[in-house]
């Protein structure tokens, strides 16, 4: 497996800005959000599992996952959190595992917004925090989801604090300044990164 990069950072910290610059680096990015709807596809035995659970309401009528309803009634009780986590998790995980393994990239991308809350930061080599002051954090979120402020606090409160992520950080990316400012520091990474998955490549 090649060098693996974790990104991660709490909503509208940036990660998405992060992820796209590395693209057009031509990493792979294997996303963990993406990874996350990939698990509850119709057909899949999780979604099954969730309709059971939640109700055949939680499905739209094409019969893929109401991600709305179900963000609302999760979000709401820490309990139906807690039980989807621990049915979508371990799906989420060896998804994750067989997409990095199939990577062909000089070094691959890891990005979730829970990197450093499950075993996923157990797969990352090193991990970086896309960090951004809260208020902006909330101000991104609103602006670009249609979000209501009320349910963007909520799923802040539920992700790991600003402080604890930076915390556990190996490198830290400041995006409290332009897209111009954020596309420098990651040209910067690239570049250390690239050195980085060379050098260990000539060590096996």
């Amino acid at each position: 497996m090649t060098l693996v990069v974790g990104i991660t950072g709490g909503i509208g910290s940036g990660k998405s800005a992060v992820t796209q610059r590395l693209e057009q680096h031509g990493i792979t990015v294997v996303d963990a959000d993406i990874v996350a709807r990939i698990v509850v596809e119709p057909g899949r035995p999780a979604l099954a599992a969730i309709a059971e659970h939640f109700g055949a309401d939680i499905l739209q009528a094409d019969g893929t996952l109401d991600r709305a309803a179900l963000r609302s009634r999760v979000f709401a009780d820490a309990s139906e959190r807690r039980w989807l986590e621990q049915l979508t998790h371990p799906l989420i995980g060896q998804e994750i595992v067989d997409q990095l393994a199939a990577s062909r990239s000089p070094y691959t991308v890891l990005s979730s917004p829970l990197l450093l809350d499950t075993s996923q930061k157990a797969l990352a080599d090193c991990v970086v925090v896309v960090d951004a002051p809260e208020a902006l954090q909330l101000q991104r979120t609103v602006q670009r989801d249609s979000n209501d402020e009320a349910q963007v606090k909520r799923i802040m409160a539920a992700q790991l604090a600003r402080e604890e992520r930076l915390a556990l950080a190996d490198i830290v990316i400041d995006n409290s300044g332009t897209l111009e400012d954020l596309n420098q520091q990651v040209d910067e990474l690239h570049k250390e990164f690239l050195l980085r998955a060379e050098s260990s490549r000539s060590q096996h």
